[in-house]
């Protein structure tokens, strides 16, 4: 199996494309820049949604839903917002068909033009805080910590997979608040969650940060964003978090009177994470010979083969093991299909990426053990019987953390620090990763150097120093490195 995919040395999109197609995450559907989620790679999403959506209950936010259809006039209300999905959005003018009166089939029927075109939503801040303001009247309704798990449309010409696709499915956070500086502390607990996340459960290590004026969400105050790196070295966005001050409060009226019976605008945020963790996972972590989970993420975390096939002996061995570490709260899959060989099994879970593999024949069990392999690192040993319901737990583990510190150390290694123009240029050809470089600060900079090179500035790391230094484009002063890279 490993020969159907495209080595990364020769074509990393290629080889991206290459597995999520045969580990089964996702297919082409008929329509043009959208994908079929399969099983398997839904199976992935919802381990993601589950954890995120516990995570998200623990700091005090609850679910809800909301259209999917926004009145275009409700766009029109933040001018930025608007101005920064415009180009994006999927419009409904019509809502009826009719049969065409010459020929088969149906078109449009003209008689059914709305009154007002409906926005299948890019982001839903517009009809959320339009229904908030109903919500809202005192300073008891506050916090309003609310979530939506949905789908969005954003119309894109180049798509790929998991990465970018016209539809996908994500969660949005829409929080509500008394004050200023409780917003702000809401934004940045949500990119720690988020951080958190990535690294304990994607096995994911990222850079926390706040975009720049120029990259910051349309409408918003302040953008703090997690970036991740791939393994080609480019950057991934892995999800933001907004401040977003007053300002869709304005636009749509939203207020509340305060303890001192005063009425004033509340103060908002918004964040989201979307099934791009899922291609982030697949970049960050694969390799030639398919696709590698880490096992807090894997729809299987222990497959079961029996060698040559099945037996009354073997069976009742494997299912021991089976109940034993599922009492655990590891999932374990006893494949019994007589069909495949199991060689043909063996490069089947290889390319799907389960963590562990465990093989059993009757002359294992005459000598009282059983071959364990993991997928991290393909190294193989035989434990004894008595020994495998406290040993795969034990190893789970140990691959979750190899993983993590593997694309920890592969991430620290790519980040390059460059004081001049000429070193930002040839370490971004060479070596790729993130470039730590000082900036002037205006936008005007920022988008030369994205014309230029196709880098861009990920993130103003929140852990940066003051420093004094120079503009590696312009020579302007600078007082702070921020992280530039290419990425997806």
């Amino acid at each position: 199996m490993a020969k159907q995919i495209t080595p990364r040395d020769e074509d990393y999109s290629r080889w991206y494309i290459d597995i999520v197609k045969k580990a089964g995450l996702a297919d082409n559907s008929a329509v043009r820049g959208c994908m079929v989620i399969k099983p398997y790679g839904y199976a992935i999403w919802e381990k993601m949604r589950d954890q995120l959506d516990l995570m998200f209950k623990e700091t005090g936010h609850v679910n809800a839903y909301f259209p999917l259809f926004i009145p275009k006039s409700f766009l029109s209300r933040e001018a930025e917002h608007v101005e920064g999905f415009a180009k994006e959005c999927a419009v409904v003018t019509h809502h009826r068909l009719m049969n065409d009166p010459h020929g088969s089939g149906v078109v449009v029927d003209p008689d059914a033009k709305l009154e007002e075109e409906l926005i299948v939503r890019p982001t839903s801040e517009t009809i959320i805080w339009h229904t908030y303001k109903d919500w809202i009247q005192s300073y008891r309704d506050l916090p309003l910590l609310i979530n939506q798990w949905a789908n969005v449309v954003r119309w894109e010409m180049r798509t790929r997979p998991f990465l970018r696709t016209t539809e996908f499915l994500w969660q949005e956070g829409h929080t509500a608040h008394t004050t200023s500086q409780e917003a702000e502390e809401e934004a940045e607990r949500m990119h720690e969650v988020y951080a958190r996340f990535c690294e304990d459960f994607i096995a994911m290590p990222v850079i926390k940060g706040a975009k720049t004026d120029n990259e910051k969400f349309a409408g918003a105050i302040e953008t703090y964003t997690i970036e991740a790196l791939m393994q080609d070295g480019k950057a991934l966005q892995a999800g933001t978090s907004h401040f977003l001050g007053q300002n869709f409060a304005k636009a749509f009226d939203v207020k509340f009177l305060n303890k001192e019976n005063k009425e004033e605008h509340v103060w908002a945020t918004s964040w989201g994470v979307t099934t791009r963790l899922i291609g982030a996972l697949v970049m960050t972590h694969s390799d030639d010979e398919g696709l590698v989970l880490p096992p807090k993420l894997a729809p299987i975390q222990v497959v079961i083969v029996p060698i040559p096939k099945p037996g009354d002996e073997i069976d009742e061995q494997a299912e021991r093991i089976r109940k034993g570490l599922s009492a655990k709260g590891i999932t374990v899959k006893y494949d019994r299909d007589d069909t495949k060989r199991p060689g043909f099994k063996f490069a089947e879970y290889e390319m799907k990426g389960v963590p562990v593999r465990l093989a059993i024949g009757k002359r294992d069990l005459a000598n009282g053990v059983i071959e364990v392999a993991r997928r991290d690192t393909k190294e193989k040993t035989s434990i004894p019987l008595d020994q495998i319901l406290e040993h795969v737990p034990q190893l789970l583990e140990e691959i979750q953390e190899n993983l993590l510190q593997r694309t920890r150390a592969y991430r620290d290694d790519h980040i390059t620090e460059v004081d001049s123009w000429e070193e930002f240029q040839s370490v971004l050809s060479d070596k790729g990763g993130f470039l730590s470089a000082h900036w002037d600060g205006t936008v005007a900079t920022e988008k030369k150097i994205k014309e230029l090179t196709k880098a861009t500035i990920r993130c103003i790391p929140l852990d940066v120093k003051q420093e004094s230094g120079k503009c590696i484009y312009t020579g302007e002063p600078s007082t702070r490195r921020v992280l530039f890279a290419k990425a997806y």
